[in-house]
């Protein structure tokens, strides 16, 4: 599978502004939505909200040039150092 995050990174922009001015419309699109009683209204707005919350992560993520280790699998028993498995359990 191609990696497809460095061309979908290019597109989207990497300050914050953008992502805050499309939040702050969509919080205006569903205030008036809600004057003036049109759900189609209230809906885009929250639409709006969700895009901006959703992106400005991606486009944090996909922007850094640094990668995270990968993720262990628990099957291959690797433990965490300093934990021990309580023997106490939990009464409600």
């Amino acid at each position: 599978m191609p990696d497809l995050g460095p061309p979908l990174a290019a597109l989207l922009p990497t300050s914050p502004g953008p992502y805050i001015a499309l939040m702050l419309i969509g919080f205006a699109v569903g205030i008036l939505g809600h004057l003036a009683r049109a759900r189609w209204l209230v809906a885009a707005g929250v639409i709006l909200i969700f895009l901006a919350a959703f992106l400005l992560p991606l486009a944090a993520n996909l922007s850094s040039e640094e990668r995270p280790p990968p993720v262990e699998e628990s099957r291959t028993g690797a433990r965490i150092p300093g934990w021990e498995p309580s023997s106490r359990s939990i009464s409600t």
